[in-house]
Protein backbone atom coordinates (compact mmCIF):
# COMPACT_ATOMS: atom_id res chain seq x y z
CA UNK A 1 0.00 0.00 0.00
CA UNK A 2 1.35 3.44 -1.27
CA UNK A 3 1.86 6.52 1.51
CA UNK A 4 -0.78 8.80 1.27
CA UNK A 5 -0.47 12.24 0.48
CA UNK A 6 -2.05 14.44 2.65
CA UNK A 7 -3.29 18.63 2.74
CA UNK A 8 -4.28 20.03 6.05
CA UNK A 9 -6.94 23.14 6.15
CA UNK A 10 -6.72 24.69 9.31
CA UNK A 11 -7.79 28.22 11.13
CA UNK A 12 -6.94 27.16 15.02
CA UNK A 13 -4.54 25.40 17.31
CA UNK A 14 -4.32 22.16 15.31
CA UNK A 15 -4.64 20.26 18.11
CA UNK A 16 -5.69 16.97 15.93
CA UNK A 17 -3.00 17.75 13.08
CA UNK A 18 -0.63 17.01 16.28
CA UNK A 19 -2.28 14.07 16.56
CA UNK A 20 -1.86 13.10 12.80
CA UNK A 21 2.04 14.07 12.90
CA UNK A 22 2.70 11.92 16.00
CA UNK A 23 1.02 8.92 14.53
CA UNK A 24 2.95 9.71 11.12
CA UNK A 25 6.04 10.23 13.33
CA UNK A 26 5.29 6.98 15.18
CA UNK A 27 4.43 4.71 11.86
CA UNK A 28 0.85 4.07 12.66
CA UNK A 29 -0.10 5.63 9.57
CA UNK A 30 1.82 4.92 6.30
CA UNK A 31 1.20 9.08 5.44
CA UNK A 32 3.07 12.10 4.56
CA UNK A 33 1.55 15.65 5.22
CA UNK A 34 2.49 17.85 1.99
CA UNK A 35 1.26 21.07 2.96
CA UNK A 36 -0.77 22.91 5.97
CA UNK A 37 -2.43 25.67 4.90
CA UNK A 38 -4.64 28.23 6.52
CA UNK A 39 -6.75 31.58 6.10
CA UNK A 40 -5.54 33.08 9.82
CA UNK A 41 -1.53 33.91 9.55
CA UNK A 42 -1.68 33.65 13.68
CA UNK A 43 -3.12 30.12 13.44
CA UNK A 44 -0.38 27.67 15.64
CA UNK A 45 -1.46 24.94 13.26
CA UNK A 46 1.07 26.46 11.00
CA UNK A 47 3.66 26.90 13.69
CA UNK A 48 3.08 22.84 14.46
CA UNK A 49 3.68 22.24 10.88
CA UNK A 50 7.32 24.18 10.69
CA UNK A 51 8.71 22.71 13.97
CA UNK A 52 8.08 19.55 12.00
CA UNK A 53 9.31 20.36 8.59
CA UNK A 54 5.71 20.47 6.86
CA UNK A 55 5.50 23.08 4.48
CA UNK A 56 2.82 25.95 6.30
CA UNK A 57 1.47 28.42 4.02
CA UNK A 58 -0.55 31.72 4.50
CA UNK A 59 -3.01 32.39 2.21
CA UNK A 60 -5.09 35.77 2.26
CA UNK A 61 -8.04 35.77 1.53
CA UNK A 62 -7.80 39.84 1.60
CA UNK A 63 -6.13 39.01 -1.90
CA UNK A 64 -8.73 37.54 -3.44
CA UNK A 65 -11.48 38.89 -5.28
CA UNK A 66 -14.02 36.11 -4.19
CA UNK A 67 -14.30 32.94 -2.37
CA UNK A 68 -14.10 31.08 -5.28
CA UNK A 69 -11.07 32.59 -6.75
CA UNK A 70 -10.02 31.56 -2.95
CA UNK A 71 -10.41 27.82 -3.32
CA UNK A 72 -9.03 27.53 -6.46
CA UNK A 73 -6.00 29.15 -5.13
CA UNK A 74 -6.08 26.33 -2.48
CA UNK A 75 -6.72 23.52 -5.32
CA UNK A 76 -4.10 24.77 -7.24
CA UNK A 77 -1.82 24.51 -4.10
CA UNK A 78 -2.86 21.25 -3.35
CA UNK A 79 -2.74 19.40 -6.65
CA UNK A 80 0.47 20.65 -7.21
CA UNK A 81 1.85 19.11 -4.10
CA UNK A 82 -0.33 15.76 -5.36
CA UNK A 83 -2.75 15.92 -2.39
CA UNK A 84 -4.71 12.85 -2.33
CA UNK A 85 -6.88 13.54 0.51
CA UNK A 86 -7.57 16.96 2.64
CA UNK A 87 -8.32 17.41 5.91
CA UNK A 88 -10.43 20.38 7.53
CA UNK A 89 -8.97 20.35 11.32
CA UNK A 90 -10.77 23.45 13.10
CA UNK A 91 -10.72 25.24 9.16
CA UNK A 92 -13.34 28.49 9.99
CA UNK A 93 -14.15 28.92 6.14
CA UNK A 94 -17.07 27.19 3.98
CA UNK A 95 -15.60 25.98 1.24
CA UNK A 96 -17.03 26.70 -2.20
CA UNK A 97 -17.77 25.04 -5.77
CA UNK A 98 -14.37 24.59 -6.66
CA UNK A 99 -12.91 23.08 -4.16
CA UNK A 100 -16.15 21.05 -3.70
CA UNK A 101 -15.83 19.57 -7.13
CA UNK A 102 -11.98 19.30 -7.08
CA UNK A 103 -11.97 17.08 -3.78
CA UNK A 104 -15.28 15.48 -4.03
CA UNK A 105 -15.15 12.67 -1.58
CA UNK A 106 -11.41 13.41 -0.78
CA UNK A 107 -11.93 15.99 2.12
CA UNK A 108 -12.66 15.04 5.58
CA UNK A 109 -14.06 17.06 8.13
CA UNK A 110 -14.50 16.33 11.93
CA UNK A 111 -16.62 17.84 13.90
CA UNK A 112 -16.98 18.19 18.00
CA UNK A 113 -20.60 16.44 18.09
CA UNK A 114 -22.74 13.19 17.04
CA UNK A 115 -23.89 14.91 14.12
CA UNK A 116 -26.76 15.64 12.68
CA UNK A 117 -27.08 17.05 16.63
CA UNK A 118 -25.27 20.47 17.63
CA UNK A 119 -24.53 21.36 14.00
CA UNK A 120 -22.74 24.53 13.33
CA UNK A 121 -19.37 26.58 14.27
CA UNK A 122 -17.35 24.31 16.92
CA UNK A 123 -16.72 26.62 20.02
CA UNK A 124 -20.43 26.80 21.23
CA UNK A 125 -20.87 23.09 20.36
CA UNK A 126 -19.77 21.60 23.91
CA UNK A 127 -21.67 25.01 26.21
CA UNK A 128 -25.13 23.58 23.74
CA UNK A 129 -24.08 20.13 24.68
CA UNK A 130 -23.59 20.21 28.25
CA UNK A 131 -26.72 23.02 28.50
CA UNK A 132 -28.93 20.78 26.49
CA UNK A 133 -28.12 17.85 29.39
CA UNK A 134 -27.54 14.77 27.01
CA UNK A 135 -25.95 11.69 28.40
CA UNK A 136 -23.41 11.44 25.63
CA UNK A 137 -22.08 12.89 22.32
CA UNK A 138 -18.71 12.52 20.92
CA UNK A 139 -17.49 13.25 17.83
CA UNK A 140 -18.12 12.71 13.87
CA UNK A 141 -15.73 12.02 10.93
CA UNK A 142 -17.26 13.10 7.05
CA UNK A 143 -17.14 13.69 4.03
CA UNK A 144 -17.24 17.36 2.79
CA UNK A 145 -20.08 18.88 0.42
CA UNK A 146 -22.31 21.60 0.18
CA UNK A 147 -24.26 21.50 3.06
CA UNK A 148 -22.57 22.69 6.43
CA UNK A 149 -21.78 19.55 8.77
CA UNK A 150 -24.01 17.52 6.95
CA UNK A 151 -21.93 15.60 3.85
CA UNK A 152 -21.89 11.77 4.14
CA UNK A 153 -20.67 10.22 7.52
CA UNK A 154 -17.56 8.33 7.57
CA UNK A 155 -16.79 7.28 11.24
CA UNK A 156 -18.97 8.26 14.49
CA UNK A 157 -17.08 8.09 17.98
CA UNK A 158 -18.94 8.34 21.26
CA UNK A 159 -17.87 9.71 25.01
CA UNK A 160 -20.29 9.59 28.17
CA UNK A 161 -20.76 12.98 29.70
CA UNK A 162 -20.48 12.99 33.32
CA UNK A 163 -22.96 14.89 36.28
CA UNK A 164 -19.82 17.62 36.50
CA UNK A 165 -18.39 18.13 33.36
CA UNK A 166 -17.08 21.18 32.30
CA UNK A 167 -16.31 22.40 28.76
CA UNK A 168 -12.94 22.05 29.09
CA UNK A 169 -12.52 18.70 30.68
CA UNK A 170 -15.54 17.64 27.68
CA UNK A 171 -13.38 19.46 25.29
CA UNK A 172 -10.64 17.59 25.68
CA UNK A 173 -12.57 14.12 26.16
CA UNK A 174 -14.38 14.83 22.54
CA UNK A 175 -10.14 15.68 21.19
CA UNK A 176 -9.05 12.80 22.08
CA UNK A 177 -12.01 10.78 20.17
CA UNK A 178 -11.15 13.05 17.00
CA UNK A 179 -8.14 11.98 17.04
CA UNK A 180 -8.94 8.18 16.74
CA UNK A 181 -11.95 9.04 14.58
CA UNK A 182 -9.27 10.83 11.75
CA UNK A 183 -6.66 8.41 11.94
CA UNK A 184 -9.57 5.59 11.10
CA UNK A 185 -10.74 7.69 8.74
CA UNK A 186 -7.15 7.94 6.78
CA UNK A 187 -6.67 4.44 6.84
CA UNK A 188 -10.17 3.73 5.60
CA UNK A 189 -9.21 5.77 2.83
CA UNK A 190 -5.84 4.53 2.32
CA UNK A 191 -6.70 0.91 1.80
CA UNK A 192 -10.24 2.01 -0.21
CA UNK A 193 -12.69 0.51 2.08
CA UNK A 194 -15.19 4.07 1.85
CA UNK A 195 -17.57 3.50 -0.93
CA UNK A 196 -19.83 6.91 -0.76
CA UNK A 197 -23.70 6.58 -2.43
CA UNK A 198 -25.32 10.33 -1.97
CA UNK A 199 -25.17 11.10 1.67
CA UNK A 200 -23.93 7.33 2.91
CA UNK A 201 -20.65 6.09 3.21
CA UNK A 202 -20.56 2.15 2.97
CA UNK A 203 -17.27 0.98 4.84
CA UNK A 204 -16.23 -2.01 2.81
CA UNK A 205 -14.74 -5.65 4.03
Amino acid sequence: MAKIVLGILASTKGTDLQAVIDAIEAKQIDARIACVISNKHDAFALQRAKSHGIEAIFLDPEKFGSKEDYDREIVKLLNERKVELVLLIGYNKFLTKPFLQAFENKAMNIHPSLLPSFKGWYTTVYKRVLYANVKETGCTLFFVDKDPDAGPIIVQKSVTVLENETVNSLRKKVQKAEQKAILQGIRLFQQGKLKVEGKKVHVLD
